[in-house]
């Protein structure tokens, strides 16, 4: 059995209530979005009746984003011995008594609607973004973990990766403002931490380099920008505001407002004085700007 709970959304750009200059996830801006969601989703059962019932059962029937929420994961998640109610109240406890995760929830959700051009809609990122589903999921497996509830957080853990095909382990530190975009193939490891306003492409591994316990996972910054396949291993510093280009491999530390290509990646601008950007790519998500220092890159 799955539950549902309905919204809709309205198409890119058009907004029928005048919003909060920059979302912060205070409790007023909780508020906004949520009456932005809900507008959003009675305008799609309108628009396209075959939804409404959907978007009613996800989004229209529930008081809060937290019990929407909880609902549509609950659902998502749920299996034939892992039954939806008790994810449904797993979840909601969770994030009925934790002002930070919801917090956490409301700056993800800006982070997509703000950077990916695809998002038409908040309630479209709530609904349909597994990147942003799983990292909800995740935050909820990761309170578990630090409430010694190991069993029930790994179970979650595989749900998540069974269901959204993104593994990340309950352990793992995650910040505010952080986007999984596509999200297929992501996995980060046990003592990874990633900072707030980081944007994560599909196909990034963040994990270790051989069978060494401890801490061996890597620590990204505030602002990282994670191109699509990169591989980073070990207990490395990726520095706030830095780019890592698509398909690199990164063993070393990148420094700060920099950016680091390649297989084995390389410093733009080289090691010694590598060039430096002033915007933060995790929030831009500019992936190609260095290709015209590249000199060796060819056709």
């Amino acid at each position: 059995m799955c539950n549902q709970s309905g919204a809709a959304t309205m198409p890119a750009g058009e907004l029928r209530i005048s919003s909060p200059s920059r979302l912060t996830g205070s409790g007023e801006d909780e508020a906004w979005l949520w009456a932005q969601i809900k507008a959003e989703s009675r305008r799609d059962a309108e628009s396209e009746p075959a939804l409404a019932s959907y978007l009613y059962s996800t989004i229209l029937s529930h008081s809060s984003l937290e019990r929407s929420l909880s609902f549509h994961l609950g659902n998502k998640l749920c299996s034939s011995t892992l039954l939806s109610t008790l994810l449904y109240d797993l979840f909601l406890d969770t994030f009925s008594n934790d002002p930070e995760l919801r917090s956490a929830t409301v700056a993800d959700l800006r982070a997509a609607r703000m950077r990916d051009p695809a998002c038409m809609s908040f309630s479209h990122c709530l609904l349909n973004y597994k990147g942003f589903l799983a990292c909800q999921a995740h935050r909820v497996a990761h309170k578990l973990w630090n409430q010694m509830r190991q069993p029930l957080a790994l179970a979650l853990q595989s749900r998540i990766a069974d269901v959204f095909a993104v593994d990340i382990h309950p352990a793992a530190e995650i910040g505010k403002g952080v986007l999984f975009d596509h999200a297929t193939g992501v996995v980060v490891g046990e003592t990874a931490v990633i900072g707030n306003n980081v944007s994560i492409l599909h196909h990034v591994t963040l994990g270790g380099t051989g069978k060494v316990g401890g801490d061996r996972h890597p620590k990204i910054g505030d602002g990282v920008l994670i191109g699509a396949g990169a591989t980073i291993l070990g207990n490395i510093k990726i520095g706030e505001g830095a780019k890592i280009g698509a398909g690199s491999v990164v063993l070393i530390d990148v420094p700060p407002r920099t950016t680091a290509v390649g297989n084995p990646a390389r410093l733009m601008g080289g090691k010694e004085k590598p060039a430096m950007h002033e915007d933060v790519p995790g929030e831009s998500m500019d992936h190609t700007s260095f290709i015209s220092e590249w000199s060796d890159y060819i056709i």
